[in-house]
């Protein structure tokens, strides 16, 4: 089978087998263990969510090492996708919030890592056949969003997102996906790193760049809007389902396919990715940043005044706004940490970014967002446009802080080769 095609297919599943359960797992706790665990519900699906974030924080630096020193990366690719997979499908046996917490933490322990692991190994099965690696992996590396689409959209069609079914069809997926990195070509591992310290082996020396005024405010943002990234991929599903419980809405096809409706918000992300060179060379990375902020404004504020109803269009627009949150926000982050770090520290400090808001962002995103939502709660009821309201003024208060405090000077010239 041709090497692209083959990448191609590993990328599309390695995104295709988290979009099945990652935005429904809180709509589904919502309704499976909310009867019993009452206003608690909303602090149990944020931790659950939030857990991922702690896996993040060691496993994939641990895993990393392991690809480096001691086994290939293909197979520590495929060995990990077993893994989670099995421990996913325990979640069909999860009784409550507490179980859950524990089966997504073992889950994520494992899948998380696979992300670096993966475009890992596509860099090194390219550089190994001779492919330009900044022009051949990015139109590869497009498949895994349509993945997470897709699966999003079996999903919800399937109904499998209100049922035990939806953690079947990822262990499955996961185990499958994982028997297929076998068949990638080897990725030996080099010892590469042996030399290293363990501060270093764990990207703990990036921890430098905190000295730098500009970084250290550029990292603590990062983490600030890491915890605003989460809080819609752990109750947007149930928000939207939440209207069913209402005569007015039930039926509606919103209601019904909730996760479908939120999978524009992934097919907005592919489109604004396209955008970002122009947007990054004519207003710098300090007024795309803040673009994004505003964004995440506009996209909790519309879900407060959205329902499936009459207010379906501005559920629909925040969809789409989440195009340029998302991306203008993690990719223009990470070349802005790619312009300003040394070489020698350069993949550290990537590892960095995605500490801080794939890390310790998601832990306090998780925290953060299911005591709004407990603290919301009425009757068992969630005032769900309070719950939105909070959290786009959290979103304003960091985009008029980050406006003051982060001080960057734009220049036009430092970003051409993004045209290329």
């Amino acid at each position: 089978m041709d090497i692209k095609l083959r990448l191609t297919i590993m990328n599309f599943f390695q995104f295709f087998v988290w979009g099945i359960w990652l935005i429904s797992l809180g709509g589904y706790m919502g309704q499976v263990f909310g009867p019993l665990e009452g206003s608690s519900i909303g602090l149990s699906i944020g931790r659950t969510y939030g857990s991922m974030g702690w896996a993040s924080l060691f496993m994939p630096a641990l895993l990393g090492i392991i690809a480096d020193k001691y086994l290939s990366a293909q197979k520590v690719l495929g060995i990990s996708h077993i893994i989670a997979g099995i421990a996913i499908y325990f979640a069909t046996r999860a009784t409550n919030s507490t179980e859950m917490y524990w089966i997504i933490f073992a889950t994520s322990c494992f899948y998380m890592p696979t992300i670096a692991l993966n475009n890992s190994v596509s860099y090194a099965v390219l550089n190994k056949f001779s492919f330009d690696v900044q022009k051949t992996f990015t139109p590869i590396r497009v498949w895994g969003t349509v993945g997470f689409i897709i699966a999003m959209w079996v999903t919800d069609l399937t109904d499998w997102k209100s049922n035990t079914l939806q953690f079947v069809f990822a262990s499955v997926s996961m185990i499958i996906t994982g028997l297929f990195c076998f068949t990638l070509p080897d990725v030996p591992a080099e010892n590469k790193n042996s030399n290293q310290s363990l501060t270093s082996k764990f990207g703990l020396d990036s921890f430098v760049l905190f000295k730098q005024k500009k970084m250290a405010i550029f990292f603590v943002f990062a983490m600030l809007l890491g915890a605003a990234l989460q809080i819609t991929n752990m109750f947007g599903d149930t928000f939207i389902r939440d209207f069913g419980s209402n005569p007015e809405y039930q039926g509606t096809f919103g209601v019904e396919h909730s996760v479908f409706i939120i999978s524009l918000s992934q097919i907005s992300e592919t489109l604004f990715i396209l955008t970002i060179p122009f947007f990054l060379k004519r207003f710098g990375i300090k007024q795309v940043m803040i673009f994004s902020m505003i964004a995440w404004v506009l996209r909790f504020a519309l879900f407060g005044i959205g329902n499936p109803g009459s207010g379906v269009i501005f559920l629909i627009l925040s969809m789409i706004v989440y195009g340029m949150a998302f991306d203008f926000f993690n990719i223009s982050g990470s070349l802005f940490v790619e312009k300003q770090t040394n070489s020698k520290i350069r993949s550290s400090a990537q590892g960095l970014f995605m500490l801080m808001t794939n890390g310790v962002g998601a832990i306090i995103g998780g925290e953060m967002a299911g005591r709004t939502v407990s603290y919301f709660t009425i009757a068992n009821k969630i005032q769900w446009p309070s719950v939105w309201f909070s959290f786009a003024a959290y979103a304003f208060v960091i985009a008029i802080a980050f406006a003051i405090l982060f001080k960057y000077k734009h220049d036009p010239k430092e970003l051409e080769n993004l045209e290329h």
